[in-house]
């Protein structure tokens, strides 16, 4: 996540600010830390519970799966057969097996509905939102990071997220809208560019940056050390700790990064196998290969959204 470049023309003003921004090398970091975990104790809101929100563009409808109103005429009630789920009386659409065995860990929603029964478009941000995306709502009462980890505490994630070379979908209208809210609380969005991964891209080479500024941070500390007993030193380090992980390669791009997952693990997430392009050449967004992109991506973008919530991100939308 964090990346260093070297560059000819060194630091611009606007790449200078950009480093200040993160306390040019965690030490302002490392204080921002100390702050939210002084006041981490008053954030009754934070819960430790997360909520990973899958928006599909597209998919079966609720008579295919969770509500197949048996007893509703033929021309209403699911086209596929029902299967009986844990809960006595409760049925499920009969693709959902597995999901079936599970449903007294579930709750169902039936509660929900649209204003619109049309099979038209209708975006996840408008005015029902107040026009912004619904995990900065989230962000406003917790704050935009969590106070140990520094992750983001919003966040979006689309199919290129874990594979590059797949094909949208584009969204509809703009997930990263904050509304009325400060841009600050806008979601993070892995790999698109987005305000974060800017602010954490210092074009400084390494060897006149970390491994010198590191180097004086050492004597500092073996200075400190010698003076002191207080036993503040030790919550001071936890916290350098901190800043640099953030900065260096530590709980954000740790969590972003697949390869660390268990590979039975991660196996088991693999949905690829599931991937059939011949069935989508009829339509128009099939052939653009986004079904498929999705049947894909999905199973590994659900095993990112749980290591992003794991890593302290409380709201995760899977745009797919």
């Amino acid at each position: 996540m964090f990346s260093i470049t070297g560059g000819p023309r060194g630091l611009n003003r606007r790449q200078f600010l950009t480093a200040g921004s993160l306390g040019f090398g965690g030490l302002s970091l490392a204080s921002m830390l100390a702050a939210g975990g002084a006041s981490n104790g008053t954030q009754q809101a934070v819960t430790g519970k997360s909520v990973i929100y899958l928006f599909q563009q597209g998919g079966p409808s609720q008579l295919e799966t969770f509500d197949p109103k048996v007893d509703a005429p033929d021309a209403i009630r699911t086209i596929t057969d029902t299967i009986q789920t844990s809960l006595p009386g409760v049925t499920f659409g009969s693709t959902m097996k597995q999901l079936a065995k599970l449903a007294d860990k579930l709750t169902i929603v039936r509660s929900f509905q649209t204003n619109n029964g049309g099979h038209n478009i209708q975006p996840i941000v408008g005015p029902d939102s107040l026009n912004a995306n619904i995990g900065t709502h989230y962000s406003r009462v917790v704050g935009p990071t969590h106070a140990r980890t520094g992750m983001p505490t919003n966040a979006i994630i689309y199919p290129s997220s874990v594979d590059k070379k797949v094909p949208g979908p584009s969204a509809r209208g703009n997930l990263s809208a904050t509304g009325d809210w400060s841009a600050g609380y806008a979601p993070f969005v892995p790999g698109a560019k987005g305000q974060l991964q800017k602010d954490m891209q210092l074009k400084l080479p390494p060897d006149r940056f970390f491994d010198d500024r590191r180097t004086i941070l050492k004597q500092l500390d073996k200075l400190n050390r010698q003076v002191d007993s207080t036993g503040q030193l030790e919550a001071i380090d936890d916290l350098q700790r901190q800043a640099y992980e953030l900065l260096l390669g530590g709980g954000v791009s740790n969590a972003l990064d697949l390869t660390q997952e268990d590979p039975r693990s991660l196996a088991r997430y693999d949905t690829s196998q599931y991937v059939t392009a011949h069935n989508w050449r009829s339509v128009s967004r099939g052939r653009s290969g986004y079904y498929s992109a999705q049947a894909k991506t999905i199973g590994h973008l659900l095993c990112l959204a749980r290591r992003l919530c794991e890593a302290g991100c409380g709201f995760v939308t899977i745009h797919a």
